[in-house]
Parts: C-alpha cells; sequence; structure tokens
C-alpha cells in the first residue's frame, strides 16, 4: 500500500469513527462538534486523494475551532445541565490517538518526502490535526466537568489557536 493509501485509510477510519460517535453523543452541541470533525476528516481524504492523482492541492483554513467555540457558548447560554459517563470520556479519549497518530504519520511523511508541494500539504494536514488533538482536549475538559468549564464566559480553552 502506497504512502497515500494508507492516509486515505486512516482519514477515512478517523471518519468512521467520528459518526459512530455522533450516535452516542449525549447532546445535539456535541453532535454538531463530532459532525464538524467528521468532515475534516472527509476533507483531509479529498485532499490526499488530489495529491495521490497528482492534482494541484491546497489545504483551505478551517473555521473548526471558531465553530466550537460558538457551540460551547450556545450549550452555556441554553443552561442545560450536563451529565457524561465515564465511556463517553474513553471515546473522546480513543479519538484523540487517532488525532495524534495521525499528526505523527503526517510529520513523518512531510520529512520524508522530497516533493516541496508534498511536504507543505502533510504538514497542513499534521497541524490540522494538531487542532482536532486540541478540540479533543477541550472536550475531554468539558465532558468531564461541564459546569465548571462552560462557567467560563471568555472560553480561554479554545483561544489557543
Amino acid at each position: 500500500m502506497d504512502i497515500f493509501e494508507f492516509a486515505i485509510e486512516k482519514e477515512q477510519l478517523a471518519e468512521q469513527f467520528y459518526r459512530e460517535m455522533v450516535q452516542r453523543a449525549p447532546h445535539k452541541g456535541l453532535v454538531s462538534i463530532l459532525t464538524m470533525l467528521a468532515d475534516e476528516e472527509h476533507n483531509h481524504i479529498d485532499v490526499v486523494t488530489k495529491m495521490k492523482e497528482g492534482f494541484p492541492v491546497k489545504v483551505a483554513d478551517t473555521i473548526l475551532l471558531t465553530n466550537a467555540k460558538t457551540i460551547f457558548a450556545k450549550m452555556r447560554q441554553s443552561k442545560d445541565k450536563f451529565k457524561f459517563g465515564d465511556s463517553q470520556i474513553d471515546l473522546y479519549k480513543k479519538a484523540q490517538d487517532i488525532e495524534k497518530d495521525s499528526r505523527s504519520f503526517y510529520r513523518q511523511k512531510a520529512q520524508e518526502s522530497e516533493n516541496p508541494g508534498h511536504k507543505a500539504i502533510f504538514n497542513t494536514l499534521a497541524e490540522e490535526e494538531n487542532k482536532h488533538y486540541f478540540l479533543l482536549e477541550n472536550i475531554i475538559e468539558f465532558v468531564t466537568r461541564p459546569q465548571t468549564w462552560l462557567e467560563n464566559a471568555e472560553f480561554h480553552h479554545l483561544e489557543k489557536y
């Protein structure tokens, strides 16, 4: 299996995992965020497929973290009471592992690539996976202590990027 096929397979598995997580998400806000993550993984499939086929590729800037911040703000305004089980936390940690693995994969491929265009795309994809990891870290914090996390009106959690 070549590098592109392997990357496509990794992205397909990540997308599928997020789509399955959507089915288990206990709140519509988390459903929205997980759907956005799945859609981002699908976009990565398109990027890698175009790379494989030799087409020029550019990874579009993502507004994932901005959109997630908006969703969390709406969740805060809803005054809903949130309660999550350990199984939810485990799912988000597994998703983090997937993102961490993808980030490492793309960084390694960027280092190995002799094609400057591919190198740039792999580095960009690695950074996108890093953003996903960061967002999942915030979701884990939220699921672990939802009321405390949402009480922070500044949402400094997502300001890192």
